[in-house]
Parts: structure tokens; C-alpha cells; sequence
């Protein structure tokens, strides 16, 4: 049974915003990036809401952005609404869609410290990438960078009010994405709107239109290949090997961080001892969300009684990822014949995690038990069905049901 207070809620970006912006202005720049249709421009438009006459909103992907003059009106009408009512919060949708958005923005800024002006100013974007870059090179020292990422069941059930059971089976067969969660008795149409508003959009529009791609079919190509092979290891020769477009391997590597950066595909890397020099080890590809899988996928959902292979691997990715979209840093570790799923570091502190479903046996354990023979800093986490979970311990590792961890902000 998964207690309440085990439950991860809506993710803390709005809470922790909102004390940001109760700080006397001009604080530093809030820089909010993360996944399409997660509520980025609910957030910004719920908080000019609250704002009242204080806020001043510009959506950079909309129509009246495209107008002459716009961006300098947003300014000037920021520095009016903080000079009539005390302060102002200036909210930048979408930035990326302006054209050289750091090099505009910064100037603006310094004027703003420069008179001591009390406005606030808040931008969003769906690319950590573009973001980064622009940010990092025109913006250094002036910004805070924020990531909300995927939703987690808490989020879900919680905002939603369905049960947490319901809302980590979503998670694992649906993905997280809110957008879908009121089409749950249409499952064609759900899928369609994560195809159409989700996946097109950011590998159609946001990555080819903010960073330069040479090749964008074979970005496609590079993308759908590793949806295809979630939690699994895979050299990059091969990747290429099933390309039809192969292209250079550095090429491949690069594709496959603008996808991380998109919030849609990691390649963990392979936990090494750091005093042994290793060649470059294949990446353990995770897709960041199920929605992907549910959407590519010609085979539909997997089916735990018919198909236990492939709902294990769902449900891998999906306790993976959710480490991911926590925050947590993820590699993986195989030594032949032994491996690991996944070696967290961060909050939730250093674990070694196996994921299983269905039977397993003690001997099913030796990879993990090995691991944390070497490297004793890690627990050893098996993550599990409920009648797993005595296995694991008569072995000596702690344990939880998938389900737990799901629902679950970190290991207990």
C-alpha cells in the first residue's frame, strides 16, 4: 500500500517561483525550461492572473509578437506598470522564439539594475538547449535557471484527483503529459495529441528552427531508432548500422544530446571506477517519457500477462526516467555477465537500482550485489512487483513495488 505522505506532487517550480518573485526587485533573471505541454504557459498565465495589473505578458510565439515595435513596447510597459503600481513582473512566453533573445534581453536587464527599476522578469522556453546556450553566453550571472520537467503520478493525482494507483499506471502506459489526461476514454485521439501537439512540434519546429541541423532527416531517423529501444544499451555503430541516413558517429552523439536537451530521449552513460581509463562505452538510451513509447509503438501497450518482456521494459524506462525528470544523475554499469539498471547520484542520495517484474531468483541479484561490493557508497535498491519484494531482502537489499517508486519523490 503506498502512503499518502510518499506521494511526489505537482512539481515544486510554481511554489518555489512564487517566493522567488515575493523577493524585492530587481531579483536575478527566472529562466523556466522544460517539456512541451507541461504547463509552462498555464504557469505564466496563472501568475499574471494572480499578478494582476503588476504583470505584463508577452507570448514570443503568438501573433502580436511578430508586430513592429512589440518587444520594446513589452519594456516600456513593464517600467509604466512598475512606476503606477510599485512593481511589475514582466512574463516572456516562449523566448526562444525571439530572433538573438540573450543579446536583446541583457541590455534591458542592465538598464533595469542600472535604475534600480523594481521589475521582476520571468521567461520560459521549451528548449534547454537553446536556453543554455543563449543564457550562458549573454546572461552569465544574471539568470536562474529553473527545470520542470515530466509530471510524476503525484502530480497527476493530485491535481487531477484520480487514485495513485490509477495515476502510476498512466504513468508507465500513458506517460504524464496533463493535455492527455482528459482524453483518457478516446485512446486513438490521446495518442493523436501526443503525436500532433508533443512529438511534431518539438522535433519539427522547436529543434530545427532554434539550432542549426544539417541533416534533419536523419535527426528523425536518430530519434525514432532510440524510442524503439528504451532502457537498452546500445553502441551508437550500431545506430548508425540501422540508419538509413548514417551519417558520422559524432554526428549520431550530437543528435542524440539535442534530444535530451528536447527532454525527450538520455543516453545514460556507464558508471566507471574513475581511476581506470576505459574506452567510450555505449549509452543506455531512455525515452523520458512513456508518452513516446505509447504513441510509436505499433504494438500498443504492453500487456503484463501476454507480453511480460516488453511491459518490463516499459516499466524500467518509466522508473528510470522518473529519476531523470527528478533531478537525479543516471548512469548504468555491466561488467560481463553482470549488470546494473541504473546508479543514481543526487537528492535522493547514491543507489544502485535493479528493476524487475515477474519471478526472479536471488541469482538475478548478482550484478547488483557485486556493484555494491565495489562501490559501497551505493545502496542497493531492487524495485520490484509486491511479490518480489521478499526476495530481494533475504538478499540483503533494500526493496520497493514499482508502483511505490512511481508514486514515490526518492527511494525509502
Amino acid at each position: 500500500m503506498i502512503e499518502p505522505d510518499q506521494i511526489l506532487g505537482p512539481v515544486a517550480g510554481p511554489a518555489q517561483l512564487a517566493a522567488r518573485l515575493a523577493e524585492p526587485a530587481p531579483g536575478r533573471i527566472q529562466l523556466l525550461i522544460g517539456p512541451r505541454q507541461i504547463g509552462k504557459t498555464t504557469l505564466l498565465l496563472g501568475l499574471a492572473r494572480s499578478m494582476g495589473p503588476q504583470a505584463v505578458y508577452l507570448a514570443a510565439d503568438g501573433p502580436e509578437a511578430e508586430l513592429p515595435g512589440s518587444w520594446e513596447r513589452l519594456w516600456l510597459g513593464a517600467e509604466q506598470v512598475a512606476s503606477s503600481h510599485g512593481k511589475a513582473v514582466a512574463l516572456l512566453d516562449e523566448i526562444q522564439r525571439v530572433e538573438d533573445w540573450a543579446a536583446k534581453l541583457k541590455p534591458q536587464w542592465d538598464r533595469i539594475r542600472r535604475l534600480r527599476l523594481p521589475i521582476h522578469v520571468v521567461a520560459t522556453g521549451s528548449s534547454g538547449l537553446d536556453l543554455g546556450r543563449g543564457s550562458k553566453e549573454s546572461l552569465a550571472g544574471r539568470f536562474e535557471r529553473m527545470v520542470l520537467p515530466h509530471w510524476a503520478a503525484g502530480a497527476l493525482a493530485q491535481v487531477f484527483g484520480v487514485r495513485i494507483d490509477d495515476a502510476v499506471d498512466t504513468i508507465v502506459w500513458w506517460g504524464g503529459y496533463p493535455g492527455t489526461m482528459p482524453l483518457a476514454a478516446d485512446p486513438g485521439r490521446r495518442l493523436a495529441y501526443i503525436r500532433d501537439a508533443i512529438i511534431e512540434p518539438a522535433i519539427g519546429r522547436d529543434l530545427l528552427a532554434i539550432h542549426p541541423v544539417r541533416r534533419p532527416a536523419l535527426l528523425r531517423q536518430v530519434f525514432a531508432l532510440a524510442a524503439r529501444a528504451p532502457a537498452q544499451i546500445v553502441s551508437l555503430q550500431k545506430l548508425q548500422g540501422q540508419l538509413q541516413d548514417p551519417g558520422a558517429l559524432e554526428t549520431i552523439a550530437h543528435y542524440l544530446g539535442l534530444l535530451e536537451d528536447a527532454f525527450l530521449v538520455a543516453g545514460l552513460e556507464k558508471h566507471t571506477d574513475r581511476k581506470i581509463r576505459q574506452r567510450s562505452a555505449p549509452p543506455k538510451l531512455l525515452v523520458l517519457t512513456n508518452a513516446i513509447l505509447a504513441a510509436l509503438d505499433p504494438r500498443g501497450a504492453p500487456d503484463p500477462i501476454t507480453d511480460p518482456a516488453r511491459f518490463g521494459t516499459w516499466v524500467e524506462n518509466a522508473c528510470l526516467s522518473h529519476a531523470w525528470n527528478a533531478g537525479q544523475q543516471g548512469r548504468y554499469w555491466r561488467e560481463e555477465p553482470l549488470e546494473v539498471d541504473g546508479v543514481l547520484e543526487g537528492s535522493w542520495g547514491q543507489w544502485a537500482i535493479e528493476v524487475k517484474t515477474g519471478e526472479y531468483g536471488a541469482r538475478d541479484l548478482a550484478g547488483l550485489l557485486e556493484f555494491t561490493t565495489r562501490f559501497p557508497a551505493y545502496r542497493p535498491l531492487v524495485v520490484c512487483d509486491e511479490a518480489g519484494l521478499k526476495i530481494a531482502k533475504r538478499a540483503g537489499s533494500r526493496a520497493m513495488s514499482w508502483r511505490e517508486f512511481l508514486a514515490a519523490n526518492g527511494p525509502s
